[in-house]
């Protein structure tokens, strides 16, 4: 098999380059280990920025977010007892967030790759890169039972952090910058309204907690616990009960409806990135990459932005010949990769409890927390963040 762009991992990345390319006429064929199934039903990120609401649209994917999405003005952050808007929407000029699962992000990719009658194999096993020095860059996989080689001028790697894309890049070639975190999140979807419009981003002296949703009628929350703790440890009861510690503002009753507990997890956090994002012809985009502690929502929309850098290179390598754009990508996109990281970082330090921290450390949070709610200076630089910093060049 021939084609233009082999893409490897049919995630947010994968499939939103797909659909780039297709819509400046360049093939590609799009392979994926997991199950349709299991693309579309893991429950991920669910908050979009405006630079990826608006990405949606002019790929033609927005008609179901436009129905079921919800458009978000403003977060509260909550401390001390008491709430504090930051009004997202004033404070950027009229942009906003949406929440929109991922898993919901990835039907309508899917229904508009298989629409398109482009390539796209699931369960797919043994795959394996080859040759990502020459002109010629080779995918070799198995499917159906049958082994397949797809010839390829340039392959991006989208598989996630655990993939094969970053592993085929021969030791040494790869500086890596990590960062572990002493704390978790455990979060849980349940069948129960959301306590507020807005999400609420809660520092409490229990730990962090945090009010999503995913609907009106279904609310995603999670609470800070420390690594590796067995779910087993938090039947529903304790977790409904924390949460109403943490969240209860001061002389007020719990504002927490509990109802059933659809899926609950725990999830370790972590920041990480390599450099280079590119060996020969082989170009990593998001979590192939970096991964961001969810606290800022980054994850899915800095892998949809890396993969518009790279949909620009290759069509400007198509149109005119020139690869400039194609060797610039990786310092393009490291860039935003690193003020993400920036935010991600601050946001996660604020808001959380270090069991480490000295009683100096949680005074000075507490201090930080007063700033940002009260300074229109600070909620401003933490609103243009969270929106997304959008695509200006000048800064990219």
């Amino acid at each position: 098999m021939r084609t233009q762009v082999g893409i490897v991992g049919a995630g947010p990345a994968g499939l939103t380059l797909a659909r780039l390319l297709e819509m400046q006429g360049i093939e590609s064929v799009v392979v994926e280990t997991h199950t349709r199934q299991h693309v579309e039903e893991r429950v991920r990120a669910g908050v979009l920025e405006q630079g990826t609401v608006d990405l949606m649209h002019r790929l033609g994917v927005a008609d179901r977010l436009d129905h079921l999405g919800l458009v978000h003005h403003g977060i509260e952050i909550r401390f001390g007892g008491e709430g504090h808007r930051i009004d997202l929407h004033e404070l950027t000029g009229g942009r906003s967030i949406t929440i929109y699962g991922q898993h919901e992000v990835m039907k309508d990719l899917i229904n508009a790759r298989l629409a398109s009658s482009a390539p796209l194999f699931f369960e797919v096993a043994g795959t394996s890169l080859h040759d990502l020095t020459t002109r010629a860059p080779r995918i070799r996989f198995a499917h159906g039972g049958r082994a397949t080689e797809i010839v390829c001028d340039f392959i991006a790697g989208c598989d996630g952090f655990h993939g094969i894309s970053r592993r085929a890049i021969p030791s040494g070639q790869l500086t890596t910058y990590e960062r572990a975190y002493p704390y978790a999140w455990l979060g849980i979807l349940a069948d129960v309204a959301p306590p507020s419009p807005e999400l609420i981003y809660c520092h409490h002296d229990r730990g962090f907690a945090l009010v999503s949703m995913r609907s009106p009628t279904v609310s995603r929350l999670y609470l800070q616990c420390t690594p590796h703790e067995p779910i087993e440890g938090w039947p529903d009861d304790r977790i409904w009960d924390e949460l109403d510690r943490r969240l209860t503002l001061s002389g007020g009753a719990p504002t927490l409806a509990r109802g059933p507990v659809r899926q609950k997890g725990i999830t370790d956090m972590r920041s990480f990135v390599v450099e280079p994002m590119q060996y020969g012809r082989l170009f990593l985009a998001g979590d192939a990459a970096h991964i961001v502690p969810p606290t800022g929502a980054k994850g899915l929309n800095l892998a949809v932005a890396d993969v518009q850098v790279l949909a620009a290179a290759l069509g400007a390598y198509y149109e005119t010949g020139s690869d400039s754009l194609l060797e610039r990508y990786s310092g393009t996109c490291l860039r935003r990769v690193w003020t993400v990281q920036r935010f991600s970082w601050w946001m996660t330090s604020m808001l959380h409890r270090d069991p480490d921290a000295s009683p100096f450390d949680r005074r000075r949070q507490l201090a930080e927390l007063d700033y940002v709610t009260s300074s229109r200076a600070a909620a401003t630089s933490l609103a243009e963040n969270y929106v997304g910093l959008g695509d200006d060049s000048r800064r990219w």
